[in-house]
């Protein structure tokens, strides 16, 4: 290869224009014009929210847009190793796919075969692209999976993918994505759903591949604090365009399109608290952003009167083994502490932590193992159904996934209104229909919303109707578990900012379980640090941060994406 070739980009977009047709009288513009090239050996960032084209971005790129329905313009092209993609007969584009340009998608689970063994799937591809027998096509395929580090890789090779925990199906996905050593490496939101340790190690890892190997990365990503982490170059994206691109120092220290800059402010800083996060549209309105200076105050005090006491909970699960044994896993271990009136208690912790076991065994959707739950000094846990009926009402849950949460059947004025029915809140119907149409009204959705379907909404509107259904319950206690995490920055500083109103307003007291660190410490006013079952830390919220104690709550805060001065 010269070295002009060398200074070529290894694969450059020109005006990349894709019609989705939604049915007979309906298209849908996904991207408009999209130009951008991605170097040799480099890392691009493709950022932007749900619906801004990154993904189909990526979907043209190794021809997989739906032939159904998705039209590319004749002008647009996508030029590879001197061809252009685009026009390349389907059989070359499969051999060039998985050899030369791979992909590691979103969710592993549906990526993964579930029937097949890690190592037969990893084998198949050896076998199909690199011409291997099955001895060396096994070997490689250890080697691999020894490489993304995955612990006992030989043994692991037999493994199914349900056998393995997220962030290990991940590695999976990426061996098999390095199997045939690609020029170009598509990573679609591969972090998105991992705890922070892990995205850390997952971030890192495809990092040293890309050293290693002189390989391309093309990262896709809603989270710029992420992509701070990796990228050379950041390319932000909004409704099928760009909106802004550059070396991803000058994004984050001089960003000049106002989209970026709501996109950096939306997600919660950790030095300090402004009362309200910003919001896109505070940006985009083109009006002189105020910024309020206003920080809001955390933190619980001696004299702040207590509504939800936990005492020594223990919940234990009981799995078959064999014929006649059983194993017994202890997945709340003696977990204790207050909720004040008016105040959030944030849990934090990795995946099986125990942390959503504990909110789900408080409102008795688990049947604790042993402990108390006292809710203004009744033991929730003792009680029996008939006279747990009033006390439900009071504390109510928001689930992570809004999408399973909501009855697909309901319209969301009757999602609202059947528990008013059902726990006789209001005196007749109109009246229900009043206060669901003012909830809905709190909680920023429009009249319209009522008589729709959950289907025709977005997932940040879907979770503002699910905390519009808690709230007609009038609770004394929210449990919000991971109840922003699906969502993009803009909607989770959106739901955020509507959850610290609802809480002024209400006196409401919160119990927040989350894996995202930035967050918990935004909103809450104590932290308790949750690690296998078990308490290791609890403290005011700014203290946690500022002097961690224990070594497992000081390797969460290191694992946090901080953007750019990571460097």
């Amino acid at each position: 290869m010269n070295s002009q070739d060398q200074a070529a980009p290894l694969l450059s977009v020109r005006d990349l224009r894709v019609n989705f047709r939604l049915d007979k009288h309906t298209n849908f513009e996904a991207l408009k014009g999209v130009s951008f090239d991605i170097p040799r050996e480099k890392t691009i960032a493709l950022v932007g929210e749900s619906g801004s084209g990154k993904s189909v971005s990526s979907l043209a790129i190794l021809g997989l847009l739906p032939k159904e329905n998705a039209t590319v313009d004749a002008r647009s092209q996508i030029i590879y190793g001197g061809r252009d993609l685009l026009k390349l007969p389907g059989d070359e584009m499969r051999r060039l796919r998985g050899k030369e340009i791979s992909m590691i998608f979103q969710d592993p689970m549906s990526s993964l075969n579930p029937v097949l063994s890690i190592g037969n799937q990893l084998s198949e591809i050896l076998m199909l692209h690199m011409g291997l027998n099955a001895r060396q096509a096994k070997d490689r395929s250890i080697a691999l999976l020894e490489e993304v580090g995955l612990p006992e890789p030989s043994r692991r090779i037999n493994a199914y993918p349900f056998q393995l925990s997220g962030g290990q199906q991940q590695r999976v996905m990426i061996a098999m994505a390095m199997a045939c050593e690609p020029k170009l490496l598509i990573a679609d939101e591969p972090t998105t759903a991992l705890d922070v340790t892990i995205q850390k190690q997952i971030i890192d890892l495809v990092d040293a591949l890309r050293k290693k190997h002189g390989m391309a990365v093309l990262w896709i990503s809603h989270d710029l604090a992420v992509v701070g982490e990796i990228a050379d170059r950041v390319i932000v994206m909004r409704h099928g365009e760009i909106r802004e691109e550059g070396p991803t120092r000058q994004i984050f220290e001089a960003a000049q399109d106002r989209y970026t800059q709501a996109l950096i402010q939306c997600r919660p800083p950790l030095d300090h608290r402004p009362k309200r996060l910003a919001v896109i549209d505070d940006f985009m309105s083109g009006a002189d952003i105020i910024v309020d200076p206003t920080q809001a105050k955390r933190g619980l005090s001696a004299n702040d009167e207590i509504v939800l006491e936990v005492k020594n909970l223990n919940k234990e699960f009981v799995s078959r083994e064999g014929l006649f044994g059983k194993r017994v896993m202890r997945a709340v271990k003696d977990v204790s502490f207050s909720l004040p009136k008016g105040k959030t208690v944030g849990l934090v912790g990795e995946s099986g932590s125990g942390k959503t076991t504990v909110g789900l065994t408080i409102m008795r959707l688990h049947q604790a193992s042993s402990g108390e739950v006292l809710f203004k000094g009744q033991d929730l846990l003792k009680m029996s159904k008939k006279e747990q009926m009033p006390f439900k009402r009071r504390i109510q849950i928001i689930f992570q996934n809004p999408y399973a949460s909501l009855n697909p059947r309901f319209v969301v004025g009757d999602i609202l209104m059947e528990p008013m029915r059902i726990h006789g809140i209001g005196e007749n119907e109109a009246e229900r229909e009043k206060l669901a149409r003012q909830l809905l009204d709190r909680v920023g959705m429009s009249a319209l919303t009522f008589r729709k379907y959950p289907h025709e909404f977005s997932g940040g509107q879907r979770q503002r109707v699910a905390v519009a259904r808690a709230l007609s319950m009038k609770p004394d206690v929210l449990i919000c578990d991971e109840s922003v995490s699906a969502l993009d920055v803009s909607v989770q500083a959106q739901v955020l900012n509507m959850l610290q109103d609802l809480q002024e307003e209400f006196q409401m007291s919160y119990i927040f379980i989350s894996h995202d660190l930035a967050v918990v410490k935004y909103i809450s006013d104590q932290v308790i640090v949750m690690n296998q079952g078990e308490v290791v830390e609890i403290a005011d919220s700014d203290e946690i941060y500022r002097n961690p104690q224990h070594p497992y709550t000081q390797k969460l805060l290191g694992s946090i994406p901080r953007g750019w001065h990571a460097h």
